[in-house]
């Protein structure tokens, strides 16, 4: 009966095989997740989704495949399926305040109120709405929906009215994590973590578990052992460019900017504007009186460094291929010629666009970009910054 999930999730993108789809039974058939739709479904999720960003694509499948479940009559399921008291009350413990089950005992405990159930559906022959007894909408009775009474039993209702229960595959709370889309503010981190290269450096910080092990077999005594804490030793020089056309994609540059300097202690940055020239600055409120030449930064940062630049390439095609280009100043040498030379220095190297990568033909800078960094132009979406960490480690 699970296999449309199953099929549902392959549909939808999520990598999930033979042996998860076993897992997932075998886990049903222990019980873990047992008239609860809510545990069945962070169940299924724990076992088939192996990677954050298939969170939202997992909720698109969970929903096609089971969205109605709440819809299903009550009379249907209580003929059908035999449901233990002991589960009833350890629901009712859980969702329920103690106010509400001394209610609840007050009228008879569930067994009295399962009983008036089904009296009251085989009485009952329309809909009805408000008042204190038939199953309908509104009202205090004790069965229907978006009603008040605190030992109701939800009958057809498709969303909370009083925040009682949650979809949260409706909800699809992770849909900001899809790599198909741009990035957002969350686990940017998670794709720069591609490109490390551990070492270890510094004090003596962390505990050497196998090392104090065999120091202690070795001496008959505790002999505890540190070393330093493994670190990502891997060096980038960032290139980000600011102003003009860029400005729409401040948040998402900041974001990127903020994540990387977390994840990388070798980091250095540097501000262009549309295309690499003679000059990088620092700080953008004195771009004019304190750049750094460019001839400088080649000189100082080896070619053991990765280097990253950031920016839409959207310019005239003459900042790229001509002295005298820059919209902003004379320059004695094209574009062209400077972004050439930092590939030669420092052979890792990718450019990171944030427009999106359907719309990089309508653009004829981009394209001359791109052909200049020989194709390793990447989107600035989640699954486009690990392509391109990718590209750094060949």
């Amino acid at each position: 009966m699970f296999l449309p999930f199953f099929e549902n999730l392959r549909n939808t993108g999520v990598p999930v095989s033979l042996r998860e789809y076993l897992g997932f039974l075998e886990a049903l058939n222990t019980g873990l997740a047992t008239y609860d739709i809510d545990t069945f479904y962070l169940l299924g999720r724990t076992i088939m989704v192996k990677d954050e960003r298939h969170l939202d694509r997992y909720d698109r499948a969970f929903s096609a495949s089971f969205s109605g479940l709440e819809k299903i009559s009550t009379d249907e399921v209580l003929n059908a399926v035999d449901i233990p008291r002991e589960w009833l009350e350890k629901l009712a413990e859980k969702h329920l305040s103690p106010e509400e089950m001394a209610e609840i005992q007050s009228a008879g405990g569930f067994d009295k109120l399962m009983e008036k159930l089904r009296e009251r559906l085989a009485e009952q022959k329309g809909r009805h709405q408000g008042g204190s007894k038939w199953i309908g909408t509104a009202g205090t009775s004790p069965f229907g929906a978006y009603g008040y009474n605190p030992e109701g039993v939800r009958i057809g209702q498709d969303k909370s009215r009083h925040q009682r229960a949650v979809k949260v595959w409706d909800k699809r709370e992770f849909k900001n994590l899809d790599d198909s889309i741009e990035l957002g503010t969350r686990n940017i981190k998670v794709a720069l973590k591609r490109l490390r290269k551990w070492a270890r450096d510094g004090a003596d910080q962390e505990l050497d578990i196998d090392g104090t092990i065999r120091a202690t077999a070795e001496h008959g005594y505790l002999d505890v052992q540190t070393r330093p804490e493994k670190r990502n030793a891997v060096k980038v020089l960032l290139f980000l460019d600011v102003g003009g056309s860029m400005d729409p994609y401040i948040k998402l540059v900041e974001e990127l900017f903020s994540a990387a300097r977390t994840e990388f202690k070798h980091l250095e940055y540097f501000y262009f504007h549309n295309c690499l020239y003679e000059g990088v600055w620092r700080d953008n409120h004195r771009r004019w009186d304190q750049q750094t030449p460019t001839h400088d930064i080649l000189r100082t940062y080896g070619p053991d460094y990765k280097c990253i630049f950031v920016g839409d390439a959207s310019m005239s095609p003459y900042e790229i291929a001509y002295a005298g280009g820059a919209n902003e100043h004379w320059n004695a040498e094209a574009g062209r010629v400077w972004l050439e030379r930092a590939r030669e220095q420092w052979a890792s190297h990718i450019w990171l666009n944030p427009i999106p990568e359907r719309h990089w033909d309508y653009t004829h800078s981009i394209g001359m970009i791109k052909t200049i960094f020989e194709n390793e132009m990447y989107p600035l979406t989640l699954n486009g910054i690990e392509n391109g960490m990718r590209a750094l480690v060949r």
